[in-house]
Formats: C-alpha cells, structure tokens, sequence
C-alpha cells in the first residue's frame, strides 16, 4: 500500500489545492452566503460526493473516456454551463423579491446536496485533472493500482471536506449578517449571480 511519506504529502497538496480558488470553493462560499452556514455543508457534502464519484471513475479508467472523446467532454460541459446560468437566473431573481419578507426560497437538505453533486459532476475538467492527478502518487510496485487510486481519492476528501467547511462557515456567517438589510441582500444575490455567470463562462472557454 501508499507509505505514509507519500500520503502526506499528497494530502498537504490536497489542502493546498481545495485552497486555491476555484470553482468548487467559490460554490460553496456564494451557496454559504445566500442560504446560511448550515446549508453550505450540506453543499459541501454533496461537492465531496461528487469528488468521490470523480476518483472512481479516474479508478476504472471511465474518465478516460471524456480526455479522449471530444463529444462526451463538450456534452458534460454544455450541462454544467447550463446549471450555473439557471442558478444565477434563480439569484438574480431572488434578487429582485421583496427581501423583507422571504430573501432566497428555502431549499430542502436533499436540494442543497444534490446541488453540490451536479456542480461537480458537470465539470468535466476535474475528471480530467484527477486523471492527471492521482496516478502521480501511485505505484505498481505497491500492488494493484485501483486500490490505491480510491485510497487517495478518500484522502483528497478527507483533507479538502475541513477547507470547504471553514469557507461555508465563515461565508456563512457573514451572509447571516448581511442578510439583516434588504440592500445588503440584493447585492448579495446580485454578486451571487454573476459569479454564476462568470463560472459557466470559465467552463464554456475550458478545453481538454
């Protein structure tokens, strides 16, 4: 199996990578911000889910498949473009209600983990970046290398889970007292809104 010196390694770069903005943390920060502390772990959860999904597939050489097929790549990546302009449809218009009553309609537990999942899972460029990733820290020598393979997919969730989970706290908070004036609301899902926009825009530009 992995030595440990390997293992850590791998899961300070982990901490590193889950740091470093991009657009699985900065879902997390605008979901915390607009629906609370709470509701952003649940989005966080179902981010990990989807990494979790992501690893196996690097595993059974599934993601292969979207590196090598220009097709299945451009199909995963036109749904995750569409679901960010549909959540920033929704944050725009949440933008315009009357905040005084109800500022973003409450989403159940399952809504928001599933919101972490598709989010995930339409970028098909962190399939393609654990495909490049995880092999770097295996080797055959050890043994078989799908167990090793979902061994380090575990360790990436364990070490980048606490990252997101601070982001969604500490975004959360912050959106709790944002949220205590009706302008400060409105700009909130404004901004929201456009880093959805900006997001589907990364991806329509992304290539393999």
């Amino acid at each position: 199996m992995i030595p440990l010196d390997i293992l850590s390694v791998f899961a300070v770069t982990s901490i590193l990578l889950a740091l470093a903005p991009g657009s699985d943390n900065i879902f997390v920060l605008t979901q915390s911000a607009l629906f609370g502390w709470r509701e952003g772990l649940l989005v966080t959860l179902g981010l990990c889910c989807g990494i979790i999904v992501h690893t196996t597939a690097v595993s059974l050489g599934v993601a292969a498949i979207f590196q090598a097929s220009a097709l299945a790549f451009s199909v995963l990546k036109t749904a995750g473009i569409a679901y960010l302009l549909y959540l920033a449809w929704g944050a725009f218009r949440a933008g315009a209600q009357d905040l005084g009553e109800t500022v973003s309609p409450r989403l159940t537990a399952r809504q928001l983990f599933t919101r972490g999942i598709v989010m995930n899972l339409t970028n098909p460029k962190v399939a393609i970046f654990f495909l490049a990733f995880l092999p770097q820290f295996t080797d055959p020598a050890r043994g078989a290398i799908v167990p090793q393979m979902l061994l380090l997919g575990a360790v990436f969730v364990a070490s980048a889970m606490p990252v997101f989970a601070a982001i969604a706290l500490t975004a959360g908070r912050l959106g709790n007292w944002l949220r205590k004036s009706a302008h400060a609301q409105r700009m909130l899902n404004r901004v929201a809104g456009s880093i959805f926009v900006l997001l589907a825009g990364g991806l329509a530009v992304s290539s393999r």
